[in-house]
């Protein structure tokens, strides 16, 4: 029979790489990825979100959405997010996703991990060293998450709050959906995906 010692240093180091593995991307990383993602001139959201013919029960919204080029940039962040993540890959969770196409998160004022508040506090060094990375993980989850409401099917004019706590709801303008107050139109959806509904917007809502 092999030492207990020798039986627990496998599980242990197991659990070292698990731990690891669930550590967020550098800021570095999600940096270099979103200005990859902007280079390219991506399709348009109404040509390439899966019909409903070629979605499936069997899809979950991490399947689309990993696959809709459209919404390339706003889908990279949604995985550094893991409470967004895990939602996500979950068929027992509904959501019903705001994604915003790549051309809105192309024209944010701001990155998602960047606060206005930040610089005036911190200066240009707001997101160097450990503080900054915490600081800019801190604001994108809090940008992923004004995109997620979580519930689905989700009724015309029901106010609901997202997974970071703003209020919002949709109506019908002119046979176009629009997400409100901010009147964001809906220009695409996904809706026979297993676990909830993938929207793709023409605007941010942070």
């Amino acid at each position: 029979m092999k030492p207990a010692s020798l039986i627990a240093y496998p599980a242990a180091t197991a659990c070292l790489i698990l731990a690891a593995s669930a550590a967020p991307r550098p800021l570095s990383d999600i940096i270099k990825a979103f200005d990859i993602h902007q280079l390219p001139l991506l399709t348009n959201p109404l040509v390439d979100m899966p019909s409903d013919e070629s979605v499936s029960t069997g899809v979950i919204i991490s399947d689309v959405i990993g696959k809709t080029q459209a919404i390339a940039i706003f889908s990279g962040l949604t995985r550094d997010i893991d409470p967004v993540s895990g939602r996500l890959d979950d068929a027992s969770q509904n959501a019903t996703v705001l994604a915003p196409d790549n051309g809105a998160m192309k024209n944010l004022k701001r990155k998602p991990w960047e606060d206005a508040e930040d610089y005036e506090t911190f200066g240009a060094e707001a997101y160097k060293g450990q503080d900054g990375e915490d600081r800019a993980h801190k604001n994108l989850r809090r940008f992923v998450e004004r995109h997620i409401v979580p519930e689905s099917p989700w009724a015309e004019g029901k106010k609901v709050k997202t997974l970071h706590g703003n209020e919002i709801w949709w109506e019908t303008k002119e046979g176009k959906k629009k997400i409100q107050p901010a009147d964001i139109e809906v220009t695409s959806v996904a809706d026979k995906v297993s676990n909830g509904q993938v929207w793709v917007i023409g605007g941010s809502l942070a």
